[in-house]
């Protein structure tokens, strides 16, 4: 099988501390039309991810004030993550096991980028590429 490396399709992840608050990492999310943050703490290392999912269930539905409300107070900690150099099926089966959408590129302790499902969206339909059947491997 061709390996087919994540970081090829890695984007530069919104990076924000776990001190900025919700409604920040929101604006944010919204302008770069994103699904997720990476949380970082001291030294820019990730300490969780915030997701949509994230913000309407532990934000919105438990009537939290965006503004006021820190990122560590709601985000996932310590989120899985994968070295950039793993396969689209490596990340796809882990997201898929894993119940989740995103998932962290992290290499030597720093982060190098952010795969989502979604970056995988057409894989599966080219016929020409040995990974065509990715959907069927993660069933």
């Amino acid at each position: 099988m061709r390996k087919f490396s994540v970081v090829t399709l890695h984007h530069h992840p919104i990076m924000m501390d776990e001190a900025a608050s919700v409604m920040d990492a929101c604006d944010q999310m919204r302008v770069r039309q994103a699904g997720a943050v990476l949380v970082t703490g001291d030294a820019g290392r990730l300490v969780g991810i915030f997701t949509g999912r994230d913000a309407v269930c532990r934000v919105l539905a438990q009537r939290r004030d965006p503004h006021g409300t820190r990122l560590a107070e709601v985000m996932t900690r310590d989120p899985k993550t994968m070295l950039p150099d793993h396969t689209a099926v490596d990340a796809l089966r882990m997201m898929a096991e894993g119940g989740f959408r995103h998932a962290p590129l992290v290499k030597n302790g720093g982060i190098v980028g952010l795969v989502s499902r979604g970056d995988f969206r057409g894989l599966e339909l080219n016929p020409d590429d040995e990974e065509c059947d990715l959907w069927e491997h993660l069933r």
